[in-house]
């Protein structure tokens, strides 16, 4: 007997309603290539960055290891992790534009980012002021404390964002703001590996980090408690190739940009403390809006 037409529409509503649910077994266990490619370069580069701190440490007892000294692996465990930033801007940015998101790409992207922008942010601050603390034996102890703290807000404020972003809380309904809540870890990385590259850029100029090096310290404590923050920073998820803007803005984005290529150690922590206090100053006018106008306040 042959199945009616309706009994076939309906089950191919069902098979799409399937798919179309992120909580559906076959749909949130999806491997897209092109996203999870670049999820497992951010990966690569996050490790990279973790074996170049450890060679970093493994010249300075030597002298030099693998033909290049201290400041120089440093300098390729700062760049590994720009790369795994860019990556990271590009896994979500394709599986978005592909209509390719799924709940394994979501989970595999925040285990590679406590490795690309947890644990090696911490190993290159903890590494790097082993030798300058030589003068000040307490302060190792508060090096390696410092960069736990770092990195245990670093995957909290990851679980958070997995959270507030499930899907099961969005059904049926799409975000209304697409700023992220607290300091994004990709940009607390890249702050603290600015950071870095710019100490290093000091110390070739009188050889020194002992004084430098010093301010790492606070500086991870300040970007850990911004990450476990509730104040907003600009995403950039609606920029794409469709975006427009004015003759102002892009001249203006090509000079940032000549800037960063010409003058990379200082435009880097440039752009990196201007995103931050940029959120700071836009979290504190909202707030002094919202007392001036009460009605407002529950959307801050």
């Amino acid at each position: 007997m042959i199945p009616s037409t309706p009994n076939k529409e309906e089950e191919a509503r069902t098979d799409l309603a399937r798919r179309g649910d992120p909580y559906n077994v076959t749909q949130a266990s999806r491997i897209y290539v092109l996203p999870n490619l670049m999820t497992a370069a951010n990966l690569f580069c996050g490790f990279m960055a973790v074996i170049n701190c450890i060679h970093a440490r493994l010249a300075e007892s030597f002298g030099q290891y693998l033909g290049a000294n201290a400041p120089d692996h440093y300098r390729y465990a700062v760049w590994f992790i720009f790369g795994a930033a860019a990556f990271d801007s590009l896994d979500g940015r394709l599986a978005r534009l592909g209509g390719r998101e799924s709940l394994f790409g979501a989970e595999f992207d925040s285990l590679a980012d406590v490795i690309s922008f947890g644990i090696a942010p911490a190993l290159l601050m903890f590494f790097l002021i082993l030798s300058p603390s030589q003068g000040f034996p307490w302060f190792r102890d508060i090096g390696w404390f410092v960069g736990f703290v770092y990195l245990l807000c670093a995957a909290m404020r990851l679980a958070r964002f997995n959270v507030i972003t499930n899907p099961l809380l969005h059904r049926g309904q799409k975000e209304s703001n697409s700023d992220f809540v607290g300091l994004p870890v990709p940009a607390a990385a890249a702050t603290v590996a600015a950071m870095v590259l710019f100490l290093l850029h000091l110390g070739n100029a009188d050889k020194s980090l002992n004084r430098f090096a010093l301010l790492l310290p606070p500086l991870m404590l300040l970007i850990a408690i911004l990450m476990m923050s509730t104040v907003r920073y600009p995403s950039g998820k609606n920029v794409d190739l469709q975006t427009q803007t004015r003759m102002r803005r892009l001249t203006g984005l090509v000079i940032i940009l000549g800037f960063l290529v010409a003058f990379k150690e200082v435009a880097a922590i440039c752009i990196c403390f201007g995103y931050i206090f940029f959120g700071l100053f836009r979290h504190w006018r909202r707030h002094r809006h919202a007392k001036r106008n009460p009605a407002v306040a529950t959307n801050l």
